[in-house]
């Protein structure tokens, strides 16, 4: 078949696709920025004026009003991963990240996970915890003090609620509180209160600092102790977010294993995962590789992402996997599942103050936080399903280095032409390093 025909397949098959909705786009890959750039613009219903912000979606003026002491806005690369079902709908996910084979693995292991129906999530209430930390009590002090804010509970979450207009009109605010003695610290006694608070499509940090502060007062009333701190955790423990998919065991070979030794492969890796931090640090470091691009491009807080998937590994005292993969039996397929808290945002912050990124969302069509959350979890999955298969066959390298190779000739000076001939002829070589990218820039590629 010549390189037209080959062209025609292509173009022929993402019409299809485009008019299908189907986020299974043939040789998008193979495309130019501009016509990847179109296709987007007309799955997500992009005007002009949007689609330009994939070439600057922060102008400077922006950027000064967003942090302090501005010199500058610095970019980062934003791909668009392809083949992704979540809950029956097909999506197109924008991923903002610099390290090459990220937006590739996740749409690989979509694409594998697309055989066998998709991925299906589960995800909580966005419920926020806001913590009040209450000093100055002694041992003895502790359980009146937590009898009578148990009798004001009603009092205190009234509030916690009107600290809100909008809020508590669309279904949200404070639903409870939990109270929890600590005898013993560092520190001498001290009691934390549990502000849960409800943010619907909001990551809700301001409104659970504010309703925090506001209760402050009457919780020191009430305990006759002093308030030290009132912050928002980033343990969001009530508002997780769970995917889980099935793998056919036909799409997993690899390398000239079969499908059914790669499960079993896939399997025993993650158990090291489970059973050892250090493996187990690595294995969520490649989960968030997913989940992190998503959430930045949306606009949404990456830190506090990463803090809530590390602490809530830990929670039953040792560092663990964040996921489970497992062989069904009767099938032979393999079993997948990811649970992480996921505190996202659909409305307010970055995600709608920046331009890019509320482009972003309208891509992504989450319109709900817990639609973001359920596609973010999905693509963690589909991340690690990516990452486990290339490291139970041929190891991670393989693929990984090809697409490190670009960088390298883009660093040592070639054109953005002129550096996919260098990665080529490095990666036949066999000799992707610095020193020879370099020499074959110099040489002209």
């Amino acid at each position: 078949m010549n390189s037209h025909s080959s062209s025609d397949q292509n173009t022929t098959a993402l019409e299809a696709a485009l008019a299908a909705r189907s986020s299974r786009l043939p040789g998008f890959y193979r495309l130019s920025v501009a016509q990847r750039r179109a296709i987007v613009a007309s799955w997500a219903g992009l005007s002009a004026a949007e689609a330009n912000h994939f070439d600057c979606g922060l102008p400077l003026e922006r950027a000064d009003a967003m942090i302090e002491n501005v010199v500058g806005c610095f970019s980062l690369p934003v791909g668009i991963a392809t083949n992704f079902t979540v809950d029956g709908r097909d999506l197109l996910v924008p991923m903002a990240v610099e390290e090459p084979s990220v937006v590739a693995a996740a749409s690989h292991g979509a694409l594998m996970v697309r055989a066998g129906g998709g991925f299906v999530t589960a995800v909580d209430e966005p419920v926020m915890i806001g913590q009040i930390q209450v000093m100055g009590l002694s041992a003895e002090q502790m359980a009146p003090a937590c009898a009578r804010l148990r009798a004001l509970e009603a009092d205190i979450l009234a509030v916690a609620h009107a600290q809100s207009a909008s809020l508590p009109r669309l279904g949200g605010g404070a639903r409870a509180l939990e109270i929890r003695p600590f005898p013993e610290t560092p520190a001498g006694p001290m009691l934390v209160v549990h502000l849960l608070y409800d943010t619907r499509d909001a990551m809700g940090a301001n409104a659970v600092n504010t309703a925090c502060e506001a209760i402050a007062p009457v919780i020191e009333a009430a305990t006759g102790g002093q308030v030290l701190m009132r912050i928002l955790s980033n343990l969001a423990d009530r508002r997780l977010a769970r995917a889980s998919c099935r793998v056919p065991v036909a799409q997993l070979s690899k390398g000239g294993l079969e499908g059914a030794e790669v499960a079993r492969r896939i399997v025993a890796a993650n158990a090291l995962a489970v059973v050892d931090p250090y493996r187990a640090a690595t294995h969520n470091k490649g989960i968030l590789n997913g989940i992190d691009p998503v959430v930045i491009a949306t606009g949404n807080d990456w830190r506090s992402v990463e803090a809530g998937a590390h602490a809530y590994a830990a929670r039953s005292g040792q560092y663990r996997s964040l996921t489970d993969w497992s062989v069904d039996e009767t099938s032979g397929d393999l079993l997948g599942s990811l649970e992480l808290p996921l505190a996202l945002g659909t409305v307010g912050g970055s995600s709608r103050s920046h331009a890019l990124a509320a482009t972003c969302l309208k891509v992504l069509g989450a319109n709900r936080s817990q639609e973001l959350a359920a596609t973010v979890a999905s693509v963690g999955l589909a991340q690690n399903l990516s990452a486990l298969r290339a490291l139970v066959s041929e190891g991670i390298q393989s693929g990984h280095m090809a697409l490190h190779a670009r960088q390298l000739a883009l660093a040592a000076g070639a054109s953005a032409e002129a550096a996919h001939r260098i990665a080529e002829q490095m990666v036949r070589e066999g000799s992707v390093r610095s020193a020879r990218a370099a020499e074959l820039v110099a040489i002209g590629g």
